[in-house]
């Protein structure tokens, strides 16, 4: 039985970081003390900007131009692409109050992932709470509950088609935006009351009429306006493709960065609910990073390489973690809390993919007798120092 998680009160090395992020934000990069904005400011404007004429010229691309397969396929994997970055940096950062310090603004970005074919009104739910406050809490973190297909963490029930988890995982990602833009999302809005022990009030008028809104906008787009033009089989497998690419790389991005070996997998019960680390400290261990110094990750992943920066900081703009990363790091290593970073995409993937296969081997993976799981309980893997951060 799961109860409502609590953490022991904030500790120094919280308050300790609290500060010297404080002090990042309090001085100009010649030194001087002044006021810098914890929100995207025109980097994010920029780059809204681009990502969002990439996503249209993909599908005017695709809908009106393209004339062969080849160069449909293509079409279809840049939409995908072009979706995920959406989802990565303009609602993410929206959806989070990280955007910009107008309200409005941050609802505005938001709603693009209506766009996609989600809500961005249930995302708040699952994501900024459920996710957020609990990272890697069974029962409590709904991302790493994928029900009887997958097991995502020690604590969770084996079934013998675990033990294949690890090979076919990877197709059940490319379905993931599939399931919510055609059924999941309508589910949710007929029968979702909570995410693990996150409760979800139904949306009001307002949030009604948003949502059925978004849902008339995404159809039209991928459905009906194609549909004008092409034959029912292309556009259906055409949209295969792109939410496919959107689905994979949403699920392995997210992924890597908690279910990982070096991640710490925790669990309460109703005897003993509360998580044996601090807030602070939760959020680290059970977080890792990767490719801290690939400018173009940092630049299309919206800041997520940099999971650990934005567990403890989510509502700062993404544009800021590379330069959090070095002072996280610092004071992780003056107060004994670990920080693990890989130093590339796929060395992270590649954890991922032991972690699957550890959990998916027997029952006994998951017969843990205390409350938390840590890399050291999986079989050895490389750990890599983090590299010195890039501005993206």
């Amino acid at each position: 039985m799961h109860a409502s998680a609590t953490y022991l009160p904030k500790s120094d090395f919280h308050r300790d970081l609290n500060a010297r992020v404080d002090e990042y934000f309090s001085k100009t990069a010649s030194g001087e003390k002044t006021t810098r904005s914890r929100k995207g400011g025109p980097a994010m404007w920029a780059k809204t900007a681009i990502i969002l004429a990439w996503l249209t010229a993909s599908y005017v691309a695709l809908v009106f131009v393209v004339d062969t397969t080849a160069a449909a396929i293509a079409a279809a994997v840049s939409l995908g692409l072009a979706m995920a970055g959406v989802g990565f940096n303009i609602q993410h950062d929206g959806n989070l109050g990280a955007y910009s310090e107008r309200p409005w603004v941050n609802h505005m970005m938001a709603l693009t992932l209506d766009l996609l074919g989600g809500t961005a009104y249930y995302w708040h739910y699952k994501h900024n709470i459920a996710h957020h406050t609990h990272p890697n809490v069974d029962g409590h973190d709904d991302d790493i509950q994928i029900g009887p297909v997958a097991r995502m963490s020690p604590h969770q029930r084996w079934y013998p088609l675990h033990r294949f988890q690890h090979f076919y995982v990877w197709i059940l990602y490319g379905f993931l935006a599939i399931e919510w833009q055609l059924t999941g999302e309508f589910r949710n809005f007929f029968s979702k009351d909570r995410y693990g022990q996150t409760k979800v009030p139904r949306p009001n008028g307002r949030e009604s009429v948003i949502f059925w809104v978004g849902k008339v906008v995404f159809f039209t787009l991928a459905f009906g306006i194609p549909l004008w033009r092409h034959s029912v089989g292309a556009v259906i497998g055409l949209y295969l493709v792109a939410a496919g690419t959107l689905g994979l790389v949403l699920a392995v991005v997210f992924q890597v960065a908690h279910c990982s070996q070096e991640a710490d997998f925790r669990q309460v019960t109703v005897a003993d609910p509360t998580v044996p680390r601090g807030w602070a400290e939760h959020q680290v261990e059970t977080t890792v990073d990767f490719a801290q110094g690939s400018r173009f990750l940092c630049w299309y992943l919206g800041g997520l390489n940099f999971q650990i920066e934005h567990h403890l900081y989510p509502k700062v703009s993404h544009v800021h973690y590379p330069h959090l990363a070095p002072i996280v790091r610092q004071t992780c290593a003056e107060h004994g809390v670990r920080y693990r970073s890989h130093e590339g995409f796929m060395p992270a993937i590649a954890s991922h993919w032991r972690l699957l296969r550890t959990l998916g081997s027997s029952p006994a993976a998951g017969t843990i007798s205390v409350a938390s799981v840590t890399g050291a309980d999986f079989p050895p893997a490389p750990e890599h120092n983090a590299p010195q951060a890039q501005s993206s």
